[in-house]
């Protein structure tokens, strides 16, 4: 079963969290939500989540993919940890999937991790993209990137990574059951 990290920073955007999560359980994928500090997490809209575990105890060794939530100050949040910015860069060497939706993508910039990629993030981030080559649709996937614009493509980036990880019929199939 493939294993997903999401870390969670304080301010973090709920859709582009939790819509993932849910969606890559609906398909079997395992995922392990990692606050910055022991703790609830507070979101982007004061709502108050327990992660399963810790930044700290989390090793990018036990997970194949991790992801990573928009929303601000929950971007910029994470942007400023540089545990975050380490986990990154061990995914990108080991060549595992990354994800990041809405303004986190400039997190992956910030790491070293754009330059020539195809990317898409919100909007008005679309110039802190650091090398990174801006498309302005939904979603995009290249290489072991997928990035997404925001909440209202929260659904098609999770099942863009569904697709990614564990087949297009997974994906389909999750779909169908949730009317999408």
């Amino acid at each position: 079963m493939a294993k997903v990290l999401i870390p969670l920073a304080h301010g973090f955007e709920e859709i582009e969290a939790l819509a993932v999560v849910d969606i890559l359980r609906r398909a079997d994928i395992g995922v392990t939500l990692a606050g910055l500090l022991p703790g609830p997490v507070l979101s982007a809209h004061n709502i108050s989540i327990n992660p399963d575990t810790t930044v700290d105890a989390a090793s990018a060794g036990t997970f194949d993919v991790i992801v990573l939530p928009g929303g601000q100050p929950g971007t910029d949040n994470l942007n400023a940890d540089p545990r975050i910015h380490e986990l990154l860069r061990q995914f990108a060497s080991e060549h595992k999937l990354i994800g990041a939706i809405c303004a986190a993508p400039i997190v992956l910039a910030a790491s070293g991790l754009l330059k020539g990629k195809r990317v898409t993030c919100y909007p008005s981030y679309h110039d802190r993209l650091s090398g990174g080559i801006y498309e302005n649709t939904p979603v995009v996937s290249d290489g072991t990137l997928i990035t997404s614009q925001g909440a209202g493509t929260a659904i098609s980036f999770a099942l863009a990574l569904v697709s990614r990880l564990v087949g297009r019929g997974t994906a389909d199939r999750v779909a169908k059951a949730m009317l999408v």
